[in-house]
């Protein structure tokens, strides 16, 4: 009895795209992907010291596949250098940073300097100067008050000491003069007033003798007269005497009270001469303490302008790492557009075919197979008996030929 065999094929032209497609999907299988060209690729070789000898761990077969990878990578770069020429006009770009934008990193980054005070370091080192120089001036002061507070201290009020008036006789013998505790009474006084009235009393004695010589030369010395008149002289004389003494005592009276009111005066002029040295000395404490102010002050805002600044440099480094970043980006998209472009048309290509085929209609063809005559049917037979004794005898081998 004869078969029948139906046979549904798609369209010659379709069939031979469908060969294609397969064909080019086989021989894309056999190209290594890269990322870089073959300059790059190269030098990528020699920096990472890889070797082109054969080693001694590699058979001659496996030394074999690695050069001929290396030459299908490097035939993939040169490749990847002829798809970068045609994809030019698809590179991926970034723009770069306007005139305003570099200008602005220029002055943040001269305003910091390698400190980050810059810009204001000149006025910090000048207040900082001034300061010191401040210091050096309150220093001195506080010397000078010093000075003023151990003069002042020196001093010794109240009426003089037997010490201070203490002198050397021609002998060099020091005599100290006895004085009255709490007087102000010159110690000299009384030396002053005998050797004063000593002078007055040889003074009258003179006066008293020349009267006396008068009333000899008049012959009347001895007489009545003449004794009424040495008389009334010696009263007279004592009289003087008397007020002399009372004057000078009256005098030294007098310089002993200025010296009291001068002491009293000395002692408050003193006393506010402390005051002023010790309110000097309080605006001196005030004073450092408002320079030990200005220093912290100075910290602080050298602290406020340094974390001003650094923020500033934060984020300028965010923004040029930003851009850096996206450059980095854009490259890396154009190496992948390069990279995997064979292989995008390739699947545009398969999406294609595959869109045509399933589109177009397909053809059926029928073949008739009649059945065997006797005669095809007995030589066929023969044909197997043989096959099974040539296989079941002693040495035999069984083969296939095509």
């Amino acid at each position: 009895m004869a078969e029948q065999v139906t046979v549904s094929k798609p369209a010659p032209f379709v069939e031979k795209l469908g060969t294609q497609l397969a064909d080019n999907v086989l021989a894309q299988q056999g190209v290594p992907i890269v990322s870089q060209g073959l300059a790059g690729l190269q030098k990528s070789i020699t920096d990472a010291g890889l070797p082109t000898a054969k080693q001694a761990f590699e058979t001659d077969d496996q030394f074999a596949k690695r050069q001929e990878l290396a030459n299908a990578q490097q035939r993939a770069a040169l490749a990847f250098d002829q798809r970068q020429l045609g994809l030019q006009g698809l590179k991926p770009t970034v723009a770069g940073q306007d005139q305003l934008q570099q200008t602005a990193q220029d002055i943040a980054k001269t305003a910091a300097g390698t400190t980050g005070l810059a810009s204001f370091q000149p006025f910090l080192d000048e207040a900082q100067a001034q300061a010191g120089k401040a210091a050096d001036l309150a220093g001195i002061a506080q010397t000078g008050l010093e000075g003023v507070g151990t003069t002042l201290g020196g001093i010794n009020l109240g009426p003089i000491t037997a010490q201070q008036l203490a002198t050397i006789d021609k002998d060099g013998n020091t005599v100290t003069p006895t004085l009255a505790e709490g007087s102000y009474m010159s110690p000299y006084q009384s030396q002053v007033i005998d050797a004063t009235l000593a002078a007055f009393d040889r003074n009258i004695q003179k006066q008293e003798l020349q009267i006396k010589d008068q009333a000899a030369k008049l012959g009347v010395l001895g007489t009545g007269r003449a004794g009424v008149r040495l008389g009334e002289f010696d009263t007279g004389a004592a009289t003087q005497r008397a007020l002399l003494e009372a004057q000078l005592l009256q005098q030294g009276f007098g310089q002993a009270q200025a010296a009291k009111q001068q002491d009293i005066a000395n002692r408050f002029g003193l006393a506010g001469a402390q005051q002023n040295v010790a309110g000097a000395q309080q605006g001196l404490g005030a004073f450092r303490s408002g320079l030990g102010g200005q220093q912290a002050g100075f910290g602080a805002q050298t602290e406020s302008i340094l974390g001003t600044n650094v923020s500033r440099l934060g984020q300028l480094g965010a923004l040029n790492q930003a851009q850096t970043q996206a450059e980095s980006d854009a490259a890396r998209e154009f190496a992948r557009i390069t990279a995997f472009q064979p292989q995008e048309q390739l699947d545009r290509f398969g999406a294609q075919v595959t869109g045509i085929m399933g589109g177009y209609p397909g053809q059926t063809t029928q073949t008739v197979v009649p059945n065997p005559t006797p005669l095809q049917t007995a030589l066929g037979v023969g044909t197997t008996l043989a096959g099974i004794y040539g296989a079941t005898r002693p040495g035999a081998k069984v083969g296939f030929n095509f």
